[in-house]
């Protein structure tokens, strides 16, 4: 027959883990639904279009979006595509990235990973970093840059560029490898 000390002792033990295991659900609920870290929306295959004064400037596609209110961003966790348009409704320059975040109040986007970009006349940039300045209508980077032309490859250390990356300027060249076409790929 239990002693009133066993019984004492096994009541304290059980609500002891009762209130460990209490606290422990509290901690664990109140992660799951904290507000900042969750996104406020979020789509699947999103394609956006962006317009100024009527006119498309660009279109912005993304197998996920998710947006934060609090946090004034849009990130693209499993990276985007971009087109950038002119004013006849051509598409000027083409960006990808493996991870996107545009920071809305600032008007500035971001793309990260495995970054490339091809304008109109075929040329393009691959990069690890590229910042987009939406109001000031440019792109600029610090990091590595690797530039294919018809012609030559181009390295070096940051660049700024217009958006639609026509005129662009390497801030610190490392070197430049000229591409030559042989004769006989040439003429078939």
């Amino acid at each position: 027959m239990p002693t009133g000390k066993s019984i004492l002792f096994f009541s304290v033990f059980f609500i002891s883990i009762f209130f460990i295991s209490c606290q422990t659900d509290i901690q664990t609920i109140n992660l799951i639904t904290a507000g900042d870290d969750l996104p406020s929306e979020s789509m699947k295959d999103a394609e956006i279009m962006y317009s100024d004064s009527a006119k498309v400037k660009m279109k912005l596609m993304a197998p996920k979006l998710d947006r934060y209110v609090n946090k004034d961003y849009i990130e693209f966790p499993s990276g985007m595509n971009l087109l950038f348009y002119n004013d006849s409704m051509r598409v000027d320059a083409r960006m990808k990235s493996d991870y996107g975040i545009r920071y809305e109040k600032e008007e500035k986007m971001e793309a990260k990973k495995n970054v490339e970009v091809v304008n109109v006349k075929g040329e393009k940039l691959n990069t690890e970093h590229l910042i987009w300045d939406e109001a000031k209508g440019t792109i600029h980077t610090e990091a590595f840059v690797k530039i294919t032309t018809g012609d030559e490859i181009i390295y070096g250390d940051g660049l700024e560029s217009n958006q639609d990356f026509t005129k662009y300027k390497i801030l610190h060249p490392k070197g430049t490898i000229t591409v030559k076409e042989d004769e006989e790929n040439k003429n078939k």
